[in-house]
C-alpha cells in the first residue's frame, strides 16, 4: 500500500483566490463590507491555542516527524466522506480527508449566539439559541495541527495525518488488494479514536458524474444576504430546493448511480450539519468544503464569498485528475460564480463536461438579481461553450427531459 501526499482542501490555506467581477458584484450588492465591520469580534481566537510543539512543527506539514497521535479522550476527528477512482495501473486510489479539534474547548458560546440571535431578531431566551449553540460549536472548538490517526483500511492499520496548520490532513492512499468494484461502498473507521466514521464509494473510470454546488443549488442559505445567511446556517431547519431531491433521485435512476461530488465554498466547519442535510435528501456523494483559517465572522462571509471561482476549479482540476474518462454534469446557480466556473472548466478540458444546468435564483434579498440573471452575463460565462451544453432553469422539471435525453446521446 503506497501512500502520497495529497491537497484538495489541506493546502488552500495556503492558496490566495482572489475577488473577481463577480464576488465584487455579490459582495457590494448584499452589504457585506458593511456587514463585516460589525462581526469582528475576536470570538474564534481560541481555535488557535495550541501548544509551542505542535505550533512549531506544523510548519512542517504533512512530513512532520513530531506528531501527535490523537488521545479519544480529549480529541475528536471528523473523517469526510470521499470517493475511490483507479489510477494507471488498475490499483484503488482515493484522497483522505480528515479534521481534528480538542473537545469542548469553545465552551463559552454565549457572547456569538447573543451576536446571532441579536442579527437574525431573535427575542433572548429563544429556545433557537439553543440551535445557534449546537451549530456554532464546531467554529469554536481548538483545532489541532501536527496530529494523526490511524484507520482500518480494509483490514489494514493505516495512518492519516499528521495535520497542518489548519487542523487538516489529506492523504491519497491506495486500498489493499484488488478486490473492489465500481458503486460499492466502504464503511471506514478510526482505531482508538474518537471519530466519526466515513464511507468511501467506489468510481469506475467510465460512467457519469455530478459535480453540484451546494448553498442556493440544492439547500436554501441565501448567500447573497448575510442576515439570511445566519439565520439558515445557525438558526433554522436547513431546507431543499424546492424540486431538487426529487431532481436528484431522478439522475441517479437515469444515469445509473453515477458518482457524486458536492463542491461547496462553505468552510469545512459546517461538515457535519452540511452532510446531515445531504444524507436527508441526496444521493451519498463526496463533499469538498472550503478550508477556513479565521477568527471573527468577518472572515466566514469573505470564505463564501471571495475568489468562488478560483477555487471551485482548483478543485475540479482535482476531480478531472481522478476521473478524466467520466462524463459530467454540472449544476449550480446564479448566486455567485457557477456559471463562470464552469465554464472555465468546460474551456480547460473540452469533452469532460456534458451538460451544465444553473438555477436562476430569484427573490433573494441583497442580491443584484438585474446582473447575475442577465441573459448577457450567461453568454459571457459559457463563451466557447456549445448551447447546446449548458441551459439556465428555474423549476427543476425543465431537467428530466434534457437528462434522459443525455443517456441517448
Amino acid at each position: 500500500m503506497s501512500v502520497e501526499p495529497a491537497t484538495v482542501m489541506a493546502s488552500q490555506a495556503k492558496q490566495k483566490f482572489q475577488e473577481n467581477k463577480e464576488d465584487k458584484i455579490s459582495g457590494a450588492s448584499g452589504n457585506f463590507k458593511e456587514f463585516d465591520k460589525e462581526c469582528t469580534m475576536p470570538v474564534f481566537a481560541n481555535r488557535f491555542r495550541f501548544s509551542f510543539k505542535d505550533n512549531l512543527s506544523s510548519y512542517l506539514g504533512s512530513r512532520n516527524p513530531f506528531y501527535t497521535t490523537v488521545d479519544p479522550k480529549t480529541d475528536v476527528v471528523w473523517l469526510f466522506d470521499n470517493t475511490a477512482y483507479q489510477n494507471n495501473f488498475g490499483r484503488w486510489k482515493a484522497e483522505f480527508v480528515a479534521a481534528y479539534f480538542r473537545k469542548d474547548t469553545g465552551k463559552d458560546t454565549s457572547e456569538i449566539v447573543a451576536w446571532i440571535s441579536e442579527k437574525v431578531g431573535l427575542a433572548k431566551g429563544d429556545k433557537a439559541e439553543d440551535t445557534i449553540a449546537e451549530r456554532v460549536q464546531p467554529l469554536l472548538d481548538s483545532i489541532l495541527p501536527a496530529h494523526s490517526v490511524n484507520i482500518d483500511l480494509a483490514g489494514v492499520s493505516t495512518r492519516l495525518g499528521p495535520s497542518t496548520r489548519d487542523g487538516i490532513s489529506s492523504d491519497a492512499l491506495t486500498f489493499p488488494g484488488t478486490n473492489y468494484s465500481d458503486k460499492q461502498t466502504l464503511t471506514l473507521k478510526a482505531i482508538n479514536a474518537d471519530a466519526t466514521p466515513s464511507s468511501t464509494i467506489f468510481a469506475s473510470p467510465t460512467g457519469w458524474a455530478i459535480i453540484s454546488d451546494v448553498d442556493d443549488t440544492i439547500k436554501k442559505t441565501l448567500t447573497a444576504d448575510p442576515i439570511g445567511i445566519l439565520k439558515t446556517t445557525f438558526v433554522e431547519e436547513p431546507e431543499p430546493i424546492k424540486g431538487m431531491p426529487e431532481l436528484y433521485k431522478h439522475m441517479t435512476q437515469a444515469l445509473d448511480n453515477p458518482a457524486w461530488f458536492y463542491l461547496s465554498a462553505s468552510p469545512y466547519n459546517l461538515y457535519p450539519f452540511l452532510h446531515g442535510f445531504r444524507s436527508l435528501y441526496y444521493p451519498p456523494g463526496t463533499m469538498i468544503l472550503r478550508e477556513a483559517s479565521w477568527m471573527n465572522f468577518a472572515g466566514f462571509f469573505a470564505n463564501l464569498n471571495q475568489g468562488t471561482q478560483a477555487y471551485k476549479v482548483d478543485r475540479m482540476r482535482k476531480i478531472h485528475e481522478w476521473l478524466p474518462r467520466r462524463k459530467f454534469i454540472c449544476i449550480g446557480d446564479s448566486t455567485q460564480t457557477d456559471p463562470e466556473s464552469y465554464g472555465e472548466m468546460y474551456r480547460k478540458h473540452p469533452g469532460w463536461i456534458g451538460a451544465i444546468y444553473i438555477r436562476k435564483v430569484k427573490g433573494v434579498a441583497g442580491m443584484d438579481e438585474e446582473h447575475k440573471n442577465d441573459p448577457d452575463r450567461f453568454r459571457k460565462a459559457f463563451k466557447g461553450v456549445p448551447e447546446s451544453v449548458w441551459y439556465v432553469f428555474e423549476d427543476p422539471s425543465e431537467l428530466y427531459a434534457k437528462v434522459d435525453a443525455l443517456t441517448k446521446s
